[in-house]
């Protein structure tokens, strides 16, 4: 009996701290972003060296539709799935709009920018906290 327990505790443990993730419209994202300025991201070495916004929060959409406030950290993640079902992942607080693309950096160490990802190619935008 005290055997069959653990497991079943460990399993559900899992399923209740999984990660929630949110989503975000294109339009959404954009206006947000419009609002911000640029500075500098980098942990080690010159803080230029990598570039993001100064967003605080996003404000996003749960899985039942109703609108959130989440702050921006530094783990904060963001994914977009293009219109081709490809899938790009990035540090939120790295995104910035330049013309009609989103740019960003996979990390804060060194400057490694992502392919530009035009506007609108995108599909989806989930936000992981």
């Amino acid at each position: 009996m005290r055997k069959e327990i653990f497991p079943l505790l460990g399993g559900m443990l899992i399923f209740l701290s999984g990660c929630a993730v949110y989503k975000i419209s294109t339009q959404s994202l954009t206006d947000q972003l419009r609002n911000s300025s640029v500075e500098g991201k980098a942990y080690i070495g010159n803080p230029e060296s990598v570039k993001g916004n100064n967003l605080e929060t996003l404000q996003v959409v749960d899985k039942k539709g109703a609108t959130k406030t989440l702050p921006v950290t530094y783990r904060t993640g963001i994914r977009i799935t293009k219109t081709d079902n490809s899938r790009t992942s990035f540090y939120a607080n790295t995104v910035l709009l330049k013309d009609s693309a989103l740019v960003g950096s996979k990390t804060h160490f060194f400057n490694a920018q992502i392919h530009p990802i035009r506007l609108s190619e995108i599909s989806s935008i989930e936000i992981m906290p």
